[in-house]
């Protein structure tokens, strides 16, 4: 018997969504982001008008739901502390000290998140071309699967918040030159604004299966991946206002590096809620 018919789609050289004929006339479809996070892909029939939803087993589902637990709670808690350092920073006593320590510690929430994020890629159930089934392989902590758009995405994501976590770092260094706190705390800042922004796009990707961003309004996925690029877009503002000029030593515009933080902060926690219900 040949293989299977199939017609993939993605953006690049990336699928991100297949369709395969079985031998029985089922059409089966698989997504990359659906069956990552809620482990199913679609079955229809000969002649049905709609598919039904084939999910993984119990053990791949219940490890879903935990690693999506897990990583939603960890981005709301990490925009929850990013918004109060902001907030010090902006309406409380100004102590750089205490704001410091408020932003490191949502920065270790953040760092769990995106690392979480990268274990739902490496643990989630795959598929079976032809199958019309998802397969669950063994636990791993680490993997490095670069042509894989999910994968990619994540891993860039994590990658950000270390960078973001240098910069938390650097922020308690106390008596530095204009020039090193631009290049010690600064810097990173927007590289890991930056970072942030390119996750998002291939999010994005994923979801749209195509390069460029779609709308896909009634997509909840859509969503918690729109609320979160609003929110590195905000970063980025941040951290582009936070600039110190090396003719004053201050920063470009205080007030709008706050409430970039600040907001930003916010869609990242709005995001994570999202994300609870973004399940099987």
């Amino acid at each position: 018997m040949g293989q299977p018919e199939q017609q993939a789609e993605g953006a690049g050289p990336f699928t991100t969504r297949l369709t395969w004929q079985r031998a029985e006339g089922e059409t089966v479809v698989w997504e990359s982001r659906l069956a990552r996070r809620r482990g199913v892909l679609s079955v229809r029939g000969p002649g049905d008008a709609a598919g039904r939803p084939s999910t993984a087993g119990p053990r791949a589902l219940r490890r879903l739901r935990r690693l999506n637990a897990i990583a939603s709670i960890a981005f709301v808690t990490g925009g929850a502390l990013f918004a109060a350092g902001a907030a010090i920073s902006q309406f409380g006593s100004g102590d750089p000290l205490l704001s410091a320590s408020v932003y490191f510690a949502g920065g270790l929430f953040f760092n769990t998140g995106g690392y979480v994020s990268l274990l739902q890629v490496l643990n989630a159930p795959r598929h079976v071309p032809g199958g019309g089934a998802l397969v669950t392989a063994g636990w791993r902590w680490w993997g490095y699967e670069p042509m894989r758009l999910d994968w990619l995405s994540t891993f860039v994501l994590f990658a950000g918040t270390l960078v973001f976590g240098v910069n938390l770092l650097d922020s308690f260094l106390r008596g530095l030159s204009v020039q090193q706190v631009n290049r010690l705390v600064w810097t990173p800042d927007m590289i890991g604004c930056v970072l942030f922004l390119v996750s998002g796009h291939l999010a994005f990707a994923e979801i749209c299966h195509r390069s460029l961003p779609c709308l896909r309004s009634r997509s909840l996925g859509w969503w918690v991946v729109a609320v979160n690029q609003l929110g590195s877009l905000l970063f980025m503002v941040s951290a582009l206002a936070a600039f110190t000029r090396p003719s004053t030593g201050s920063l470009l515009n205080t007030g709008i590096a706050n409430w970039g933080t600040l907001t930003g902060a916010v869609c990242f926690s709005v995001g994570g809620v999202l994300q609870l219900f973004e399940r099987p």
